[in-house]
């Protein structure tokens, strides 16, 4: 493609990206790092032109598409690389042993969160799973207990909005004192037991539990804020992804999750009410 027809595709695709971002000319320039006048020639200039090459990636990064869309060398706006590059690593805990997943919570603030815990959901431990998870550490029990409260706290906020989906066998396996339980005594698990019944109905129906056949549907550890970020917890590290597309589709399979739930949101604390540790 010559160089004339690749910048007038450029123009006509840059006037796309701005009518679909609604934002003003001003804070579209501000977020793709140049000058209003700038943004004005590439827009509107007597001859087209292509900008500097930091500024092609700039537009690429943040407005999601492909450069070779912008250039007009694909009709496809996103790119396979694209979305990997978008899949980013961040430690499991910051510089005040807060969790990631905290912080990312309480910037989604007014935004629904999708949530898919690994084990047990985390705002709901007692102290006795909290020394049994710290494993006779105590600075570790300290930083549990810490994150527990912050998470209920958080959980409690009048603008909360939190959808939580897991496998029914989960809270099974838990009330059996099976897998990683072997050794927390009964009556132990059963205050744990007692505990989520009761912090599931006090906090419905901002907190909806939702619970799925974990033999007929698999989710991964997760967390969706809103549709502008999701974690995949994988251990020390979060997987943290910010492409719209990819955080979509999550969102899609948490709601497939849900409209398949063996147990639904205002039957999940009497469900759980109902089991037995032994």
């Amino acid at each position: 493609m010559r160089k004339r027809e690749s910048s007038a595709l450029f123009r006509t695709r840059l006037l796309q990206l701005l009518s679909q971002s609604g934002l003003t000319q001003a804070r579209f320039a501000s977020a793709i790092g140049i000058d209003r006048s700038a943004l004005s020639q590439l827009l509107t200039g007597p001859d087209p032109r292509l900008p500097r090459a930091e500024t092609l990636l700039s537009i690429a990064g943040q407005f999601q598409v492909s450069v070779d869309w912008l250039l007009g060398l694909s009709e496809d706006s996103g790119m396979v690389t694209q979305s990997l590059d978008a899949v980013e690593t961040e430690a499991a805990l910051d510089e005040e042993s807060r969790t990631a997943m905290e912080r990312w919570h309480e910037e989604a603030t007014g935004q629904k969160i999708r949530y898919v815990p690994a084990l047990l959901p985390d705002l709901m431990r007692t102290p006795e799973i909290i020394a049994f998870q710290a494993q006779s550490s105590e600075q570790e029990k300290r930083r549990l207990q810490a994150q527990t409260q912050r998470r209920l706290r958080l959980s409690q906020a009048p603008e909360a909005d939190i959808e939580m989906c897991m496998p029914l066998q989960s809270f099974e396996i838990f009330a059996a004192g099976c897998g990683v339980w072997q050794g927390l005594a009964a009556p132990a698990r059963q205050r744990q037991i007692d505990h989520i019944a009761q912090t599931v109905d006090a906090l419905y129906p901002a907190f909806r539990m939702y619970l799925f056949d974990g033999r007929k549907r698999f989710a991964p550890p997760m967390t969706l804020f809103g549709y502008t970020r999701a974690a995949v917890y994988a251990g020390e590290v979060y997987l943290l992804i910010r492409s719209k597309r990819l955080i979509r589709e999550l969102a899609q399979g948490f709601d497939g999750h849900i409209r398949a739930a063996e147990v639904h949101a205002h039957e999940a604390a009497d469900w759980v009410r109902g089991l037995r540790a032994v």
